[in-house]
């Protein structure tokens, strides 16, 4: 039995639909809210923030993927990873398998540090692991400057910052062969996004794909964090195994609206 967490995000939607779709496979989601089942998925409701449904949910796994995580509520992050520790070890020690971020361990994001403190907890949990590292999804930046177009005609924007954008559903390829693998791997190479773009690079070019016109505003950052990623800890660039480009993405969207 394959479980995994955060199965109705981004990253969990297409790796529980491609886990599904594997020879032999059974795979239970997990939710806080209760979800009609699908084709090869059965879901069951836990949280695990306090731990409640954790350990039935949990009930015969040989392999946890732990994809669950907000960057808006982040300091919860590592107790919901406790919690899944913990309950892993009352079913034996099933292979967890983890999805993390390139620079957790360098740049002091608040976010990254509590990423960081989770894949340590997992390294020292006694259990077998894998865990991979990708560089942001093509949502991210998508996001930030949805935000920062938020005045009409008007995008402040950072300067000296570098992005590698990836696409969700390859990273989700991944993590399914990570997932089906006879065994654990520990940290596997990261994965990153096939090309290395300036912010304005990204701007400009999302700007075109929405039909909107707008000053960039160009603003430094200052701070370690900013220095962090304005030195590429959040890059990499020796990795580049995704295959989807951020053009192609903007145009999937633009033929989409």
């Amino acid at each position: 039995m394959i479980i995994v967490t955060g199965a109705s995000g981004t990253l969990g939607a297409p790796l529980t639909r491609g886990l599904a779709a594997a020879e032999g496979a059974r795979v239970r989601a997990l939710s806080r809210r209760s979800r009609t089942g699908e084709d090869g998925v059965t879901w069951h409701r836990a949280d695990l923030k306090t731990g409640d449904g954790l350990d039935a949910a949990l009930a015969g796994a040989e392999t946890i993927v732990h994809c669950a995580s907000d960057w808006r509520h982040y300091k919860d992050d590592l107790t919901a990873a406790r919690n899944l520790v913990d309950a892993a070890w009352k079913q034996g020690a099933p292979h967890l398998v983890y999805i993390s971020i390139v620079g957790v361990d360098k740049i002091p994001y608040p976010y990254y540090r509590v990423k960081h403190q989770v894949e340590r907890l997992i390294e020292d949990s006694g259990l077998p692991y894998t865990i991979l590292r990708t560089t942001q999804f093509h949502t991210l930046p998508a996001m930030v400057l949805d935000a920062l177009t938020k005045v009409p005609g008007i995008m402040p924007l950072p300067t000296g910052l570098r992005v590698q954008p990836i696409d969700a559903g390859e990273v989700a390829e991944r993590m399914a062969e990570l997932a089906l693998a006879p065994g654990p791997a520990r940290r596997v190479d990261d994965m990153g996004g096939p090309e290395v773009l300036t912010l304005e690079e990204i701007a400009r070019s999302y700007l075109q794909a929405r039909g909107r016109r707008g000053v960039r505003l160009p603003f430094p950052l200052f701070g370690k964090t900013a220095r962090g990623f304005k030195e590429g800890h959040h890059l990499a660039p020796g990795h580049k195994a995704g295959k989807r480009t951020w053009q192609e993405y903007l145009d999937e969207y633009r033929s989409a609206g």
